[in-house]
């Protein structure tokens, strides 16, 4: 870190000793054209993505500190295009799920969506109004195993009816993810994608509430998904989609997710947005120090 002060978005070493290895290796695949490594370290790089996520902050308001926005968002984007930062997300949860002895991939998975709104600077093509909710902006698809960790993600406009983001859901998980057999959806997703799913070999289960059920309660199945939704929202950058690209919008939910699997890799706390009542004078942006 150079002799900065860390920050609590910081990797760990114990961390930066599990990721490392594919970002030096990527690293070393991608020289500059005049064949040398570049300036900036690869750890501090992917502390500035991470710190971006978990605190929410625009591109150009990245610490001082930490490299500047056009190295930090060049990185971003080569990982992001390439599937570098999908595979990273993808081998940690391997890690998890050998650490709770669970074979590599899963059996069973759950569906959900989720909508929010997006920034002014996301094209107009890539948002749209969610009627159900009467919400504009985008949804966000996710698939994860019993775990709650994460399978699949998709984003798309608001206005895309849960069955597309359901089927688009199983082809990726068909893809990566063969030994599935088993899913669980909400009402929100209808016979087409039980029907895609059947013909995928993939048996989804619509779970319905229980009738006279109001407000929020967890449904069998089902409530990891919604326990993977509140986990991802410690990480602020999710809590709108602030993203000019549908792309850079799965890139966050991989790297945050990867944040938090991370942490459970190493047995450290996540820290939350609530500080204890004596250290949120000092704390500019309510994290925890």
């Amino acid at each position: 870190m150079g002799g900065r002060a860390p920050y609590p978005s910081d990797l760990s070493d114990e961390a930066w000793e599990l990721i490392g290895p594919v970002i030096v290796s990527w690293k070393g695949r991608h020289t500059s054209v005049s064949d040398h490594q570049g300036a900036y370290d690869m750890r501090e790089i992917v502390n500035a993505i991470l710190c971006q996520a978990r605190t929410g902050c625009q591109w150009r308001y990245l610490p001082h500190d930490l490299p500047p926005k056009s190295a930090v968002y060049y990185y971003f984007a080569l990982w992001r295009d390439d599937g570098t930062a999908e595979t990273v997300h993808d081998l940690m949860r391997w890690q998890v799920r050998e650490m709770r002895r669970r074979h590599e991939d899963p059996t069973a998975v759950v569906l959900d969506s989720q909508t929010v709104r997006a920034s002014t600077n996301a094209p107009k093509d890539t948002t749209g109004l969610d009627p159900g909710k009467r919400s504009p902006g985008r949804k966000r698809g996710i698939v994860t195993d019993v775990l709650g960790l994460i399978i699949a993600v998709v984003v798309v406009a608001a206005s895309v009816h849960d069955n597309a983001i359901g089927i688009t859901l199983l082809d990726k998980v068909a893809a990566s993810a063969p030994t599935v057999t088993k899913a669980w959806v909400d009402a929100g997703f209808k016979n087409a994608v039980v029907e895609h799913g059947a013909r995928l070999g993939i048996d989804v289960e619509v779970v319905q509430r229980a009738p006279g059920t109001r407000g929020f309660t967890p449904e069998p199945k089902r409530w990891v998904v919604e326990q993977t939704w509140g986990t991802l929202m410690l990480h602020r950058r999710l809590a709108r989609d602030y993203e000019a690209l549908p792309a850079s919008s799965v890139a966050v939910v991989h790297w945050s997710m990867t944040d938090v699997m991370l942490h459970r890799l190493t047995r450290t706390a996540t820290a939350s947005w609530r500080d204890p009542p004596a250290a949120r004078a000092d704390d500019c942006d309510g994290s925890t120090p």
